[in-house]
């Protein structure tokens, strides 16, 4: 088992206050405890600031705030977490998002077989309220996350990320930040692993109206951004960049196709 003091949790917050209770929640009853959760105000003025203080208050040992003086959104929110964190690991979760209470567990017991991993994660599943979480066995199969498979489909949700600390790059944007960061690291070599396992919940569908997700094309334009940033650091050539860019496009297409239905 890896040792989990070894790991912060970091969750953005932005107008969460209905939601990031469960999410807390959820890291602070794991069979494995984190060393710390650390909440980012990222700017509120509204009721958010008062439940993150209260969250803090009830768990002193394990939660803490940091604020930030304006919205940044969750890509810099992250980062400022991430910036504060005193672990060698980091762990990422959103606020409208909860863990498997085996999560950390079963994830670092993993981890601790491949140290030289820099980043891995694993499946979500869509989750009602009350629903007891289903029974996950300890043997979880991994792959080894691959550029062109990614630029197809991305299979890192940063709810289920796990990276190293020392980690150089950092999210960029407000868009589809977290992906920008996944190709690079992946197309630099790095060790990135996906778990098949589903180790966190979603309460609503992907890209469902409400929240960050249902800005597809503000979504589709960090996208896009994403992969000329792959071009322009020799992550993929002219031809990939056309390619890549086009099925993204698609992809758009289908989402809004879908939404309209």
């Amino acid at each position: 088992m890896a040792d989990a003091s070894r790991v912060s949790v970091v969750i953005p917050c932005w107008r969460c206050a209905s939601t990031l209770p469960r999410a807390v929640g959820s890291v602070l009853s794991q069979t494995v405890k984190p060393l710390e959760v650390i909440l980012v105000d990222d700017g509120n003025v509204d009721e958010t600031p008062a439940v993150l203080r209260e969250l803090a208050a009830q768990s002193p040992t394990l939660v803490r705030v940091v604020s930030l003086a304006e919205n940044r959104g969750p890509g810099g929110a992250r980062n400022a977490g991430w910036d504060a964190a005193r672990g060698d690991l980091i762990a990422f979760l959103d606020a409208d998002d909860a863990w498997h209470p085996r999560k950390l567990e079963l994830h670092l017991g993993w981890l601790s077989t491949g140290p030289q991993v820099v980043m891995s994660g694993h499946k979500s599943m869509l989750c009602s309220e009350g629903v007891e979480a289903p029974r996950i066995g300890p043997n979880l199969v991994a792959r080894r996350a691959q550029l062109g498979r990614m630029l197809i489909s991305n299979p890192f949700q940063t709810r289920t990320v796990i990276i190293r600390r020392d980690v150089r790059l950092r999210f960029a944007g407000r868009y589809s930040e977290d992906l920008c960061l996944w190709l690079q690291l992946v197309a630099s070599g790095a060790p990135c692993y996906v778990l098949d396992a589903p180790l966190a919940c979603i309460f609503r569908p992907e890209f469902s109206t409400g929240g960050m997700s249902s800005a597809l094309w503000m979504h589709e334009k960090g996208e896009l951004a994403a992969l000329a940033a792959l071009r322009r650091t020799g992550g993929i050539n002219g031809v990939g960049w056309v390619l890549a860019s086009g099925w993204s496009l698609a992809k758009f297409v289908r989402r809004v196709v879908i939404r309209g239905v």
